[in-house]
């Protein structure tokens, strides 16, 4: 565990400092911003388990061209992401229901063409626990809407610092209208766990530029358009499984027990208009934890508005 971590380390100091500036020859620019809002009360309206996130991404690199560089490095994203997860009651949580844990995330990915598939990689620290401050937000956010209290500072997740990789690698098989992508993904650190779904897109909207994949629910969202192609909409379908081996949010050593699998589906609208884009999706997602009496369906919604 040391040695990989160690590992994750030096991947995420080279990729959010070093390998940047080792592209310094190449002009760079900001190529896109994506943020999204994903919540339960989008879709089921209620707010519970994987209850509320909201993520900004920053992409740059060289002057698109319509498809990825194959050259590592070369195009990043930088993340920053909060994160709720919540039992279902958040004042007096139910016997076995999950642990609360409020998650600061900050991350440098790369996207580049690997021999026709697509890669992402990259690694995040995590911040966990109280020390993140996000329940006490939350709180405040809830005392001021009139809304339950959230009373669970000794029902949480403990406080930690972590170090978080990802790696993805799909494919796209394209038509006149569309696309099918099938994708593998392997996870270390905050959770760890091996993932293989698809994603299917039909429509204009989004075609010759890059979507990235939102970590929670896995919505695909145009993250670099292609000025040739603004415009129109796009309808997403997909679906992914996971084989789960641990969760830092469902510690094993307070009782919890992760699925060993993890489904997902989801479906998205995108739609465009000029340099303004806006997305609405919804997602399935099945029990995360042994004891967890039923799925749930969480909205998530990015709107980018340019003038």
């Amino acid at each position: 565990m040391t040695k990989t971590r160690a590992l994750l380390g030096a991947f995420f100091l080279y990729a959010l400092v070093l390998a940047p500036a080792a592209q310094a020859q190449e002009p760079r620019e900001a190529l896109g911003l994506v943020r999204l809002f994903s919540n339960d009360a989008l879709a089921d309206r209620r707010d519970r388990w994987r209850s509320g996130a909201f993520s900004v991404s920053a992409f740059r690199g060289p002057a698109w061209t319509g498809s990825l560089p194959t050259q590592a490095f070369s195009v990043m994203e930088y993340r920053f992401r909060g994160e709720v997860i919540a039992p279902d009651n958040l004042s007096t949580p139910a016997p076995g229901d999950r642990l609360y844990a409020g998650t600061w995330w900050l991350g440098a990915h790369t996207h580049y063409d690997l021999q026709g598939f697509e890669v992402t990689a990259g690694a995040d620290i995590a911040i966990t626990g109280e020390q993140s401050g996000i329940r006490s937000l939350q709180s405040s956010i809830h005392d001021l809407f009139s809304m339950p209290r959230v009373g669970l500072e000794n029902y949480q997740v403990d406080n930690g610092i972590y170090l978080h990789g990802t790696l993805e690698m799909g494919r796209s098989l394209r038509w006149d209208s569309g696309e099918f992508r099938p994708f593998v993904e392997l996870q270390g650190g905050v959770e760890n766990l091996a993932r293989a779904g698809f994603d299917v897109t039909f429509g204009s909207m989004g075609q010759g530029g890059l979507r990235a994949r939102d970590p929670i629910t896995g919505q695909r969202i145009a993250a670099i358009t292609d000025i040739a192609t603004e415009g129109g909409w796009s309808l997403l379908l997909g679906a992914d499984t996971a084989w789960v081996d641990s969760s830092v949010f469902l510690p094993e050593n307070r009782g919890f027990q992760a699925e060993d699998i993890r489904h997902r589906a989801r479906l998205g609208v995108n739609y465009g208009l000029g340099d303004s884009n806006f997305f609405y999706g919804v997602t399935w997602m099945s029990e995360e934890f042994v004891g967890q009496p039923e799925p749930q369906i969480v909205g998530s919604l990015s709107v980018d508005i340019r003038f």
